[in-house]
C-alpha cells in the first residue's frame, strides 16, 4: 500500500498540531453555545474524531452519508444523500465536518439542503481546501490546510475505498488511477 504513495504531504504531526488549532478556534467562535458537528461520511471520520476531542465546548455530534464519486478520482456532480440526520438541527448551530474541499459541488447541495431546516448557522470546517478545482461557489469557514490539485489519500481520505487507514496525507501514484 505504501509503495503506492507518490509523497507525504502533511505528516501525522502536521495534522494533529493542525487540527488541535482548529478544535482552539472553534471553542472561541463557539463559546456558550452547544453546537452540533455534522460529519460527512465516510471520508470525515478520523478528522472528526482527532477534531472533536480538541473542541472544548458540550457539543453533539450526527452524521451523513452522501456520495458523488463512485469509485472514480472525479466529481459525477450528482449529489445523493445515503444516511440523513438522525436528529433535528432546527435552531441549533451546524457545523458540517469534510475531508476535503473540491470542486464545492457536494459541500454546496448540502449546505442548503441543511439551511432549509432552520438551523440558526451553518458552517463548514474541512481539513483540506483544493480551491484550483472549485466548481461551486463556496468557501469554508475553517480549513486546515490548503493542498495542490493532485489526489490525496490517508487520514479517511481514500481512491476506491482503498487508503483511508494511512495516518497521514500522501499523494497518490498516478499510475494507480491513471488508466481508469
Amino acid at each position: 500500500m505504501v509503495s503506492k504513495i507518490k509523497t507525504v504531504l502533511l505528516s501525522e504531526e502536521q495534522l494533529k498540531a493542525r487540527i488541535t488549532e482548529l478544535g482552539a478556534e472553534i471553542s472561541r467562535d463557539y463559546a456558550g453555545e452547544e453546537p452540533i458537528f455534522v460529519g460527512v461520511l465516510k471520508g470525515c471520520f478520523m478528522f472528526m474524531a482527532d477534531l472533536l476531542r480538541s473542541v472544548d465546548l458540550f457539543c453533539t455530534m450526527d452524521f451523513m452519508a452522501v456520495s458523488s464519486y463512485g469509485d472514480g478520482t472525479s466529481s459525477t456532480g450528482a449529489v445523493k444523500i445515503n444516511k440523513d440526520l438522525s436528529r433535528d438541527i432546527e435552531g441549533k448551530h451546524v457545523i458540517i465536518v469534510e475531508d476535503i474541499l473540491d470542486s464545492g459541488m457536494t459541500l454546496s447541495y448540502l449546505k442548503h439542503y441543511l439551511s432549509v431546516r432552520n438551523p440558526a448557522s451553518v458552517r463548514i470546517v474541512t481539513l483540506l481546501d483544493k480551491p484550483s478545482r472549485r466548481n461551486a461557489d463556496i468557501v469554508a469557514d475553517y480549513k486546515g490546510f490548503e493542498v495542490p490539485d493532485a489526489f490525496v489519500v490517508g487520514y479517511g481520505l481514500d481512491y476506491a475505498e482503498r487508503y483511508r487507514n494511512l495516518p497521514y496525507i500522501g499523494i497518490l501514484k498516478e499510475e494507480v488511477y491513471i488508466n481508469e
